[in-house]
């Protein structure tokens, strides 16, 4: 595909299996190779023939990658690979971890900047779209209460979070939304909602064979940014019941903002989303979010990025005279 964005792929779990599917659909992209910690000839990848390299040979492909999409978790992957990687390509990432964005944006500025390269982080649903759905709720409508429900579906920076606890051999959590507490803002109560009031976290863990299940368990309750605010419920189960009752991804949410204008009257601006595959639809975010890192890159604008920096339009694969017509 002569001038399409080259396009490499960073870790081939869900995520990176998607944004090659993703990628492929694109009209203006095309895949540079997959690059991962395993043995290459053990991957099989969803295509059949996109070309699959060691993580350790991506310095070789500097100069054949446009923007790498990094694919990995938030919970250890991404604080490493993030500045790694961003002093090599330009990059976009799915970094999830809300209280720590600020110190892993200023880990990945330096090295994107030294390098000349745009480095677009924590893009996604949330953060990402809905982050995007929380600011202009809070510019429009200045005097309220801005409100987030995720789920019910399986978030996966909790899920990776859990399947890295020492003992854990596969793991899913689902985040579930506390009805009440939806009915309550929906109402024009516009309640103080704890996390624990907003959400309930229901993990399902595979144990390792002679796994301290106490352990697991007292570890991932008081995981910090994970598990320690919530209430959380822990069932520990089989690899056949993982695997018969917990393959699907679905997640979605709720970004609600309810407020008053100056002549009192009470308004709801409600965003939602759901999604049955929360891997494809996070791709499908990630493979826009790479359109504008390459974009912004080529007008010169440099370092980190987050979704709030970057107009509407470098996401779009149309020009932006052709979205004046249409979409305006």
């Amino acid at each position: 595909m002569s001038g399409a964005i080259r396009i490499g792929i960073i870790g081939y779990g869900n995520i990176g299996r998607a944004v090659e599917t993703e990628v492929a659909r694109a009209t203006d992209m095309t895949t540079t190779g997959i690059f991962t910690r395993r043995d290459p000839s053990s991957v099989r990848t969803a295509g059949g023939s996109t070309p699959v390299y060691h993580l350790d040979d991506v310095p070789e492909y500097r100069e054949k990658i446009d923007v790498a999409i990094l694919c990995g978790g938030s919970a250890t992957d991404l604080p490493e690979q993030g500045p790694r990687f961003a002093a090599l390509f330009n990059t976009v990432d799915s970094y999830d971890t809300h209280a720590r964005i600020p110190e892993y944006f200023e880990a990945v500025d330096g090295p994107a900047r030294e390098a000349g390269k745009t480095a677009v982080i924590s893009t996604g649903w949330d953060p990402g779209l809905f982050s995007l759905m929380r600011v202009l709720g809070e510019a429009v409508l200045p005097e309220g209460r801005t409100y987030t429900f995720w789920g019910p579906g399986v978030s996966q920076g909790h899920s990776d979070a859990l399947r890295r606890v020492e003992g854990v051999a596969d793991a899913r959590q689902y985040t579930v939304p506390v009805e009440d507490a939806l009915e309550r803002v929906r109402s024009g109560e516009d309640p103080e909602l704890s996390p624990r009031e907003k959400h309930l976290r229901d993990c399902y863990i595979v144990p390792r064979e002679g796994a301290d299940l106490t352990k697991i368990e007292r570890t991932v309750r008081t995981m910090p940014h994970y598990f320690d605010e919530y209430e959380t419920r822990i069932t520990f189960i089989t690899p056949e019941e993982m695997a018969t009752k917990h393959a699907a991804m679905p997640h979605g949410g709720f970004v609600l903002r309810s407020a008053l204008t100056g002549d009192g009257s009470r308004h709801l601006l409600e965003f939602s989303l759901k999604l049955e595959s929360n891997p494809f639809f996070t791709a499908s975010v990630l493979v826009a979010y790479a359109r504008a890192a390459w974009r912004l890159n080529r007008e010169g604008s440099v370092g980190a990025k987050t979704v709030f920096d970057i107009a509407p339009a470098y996401l779009s694969p149309r020009m932006p005279e052709e979205l004046r017509r249409g979409e305006l």
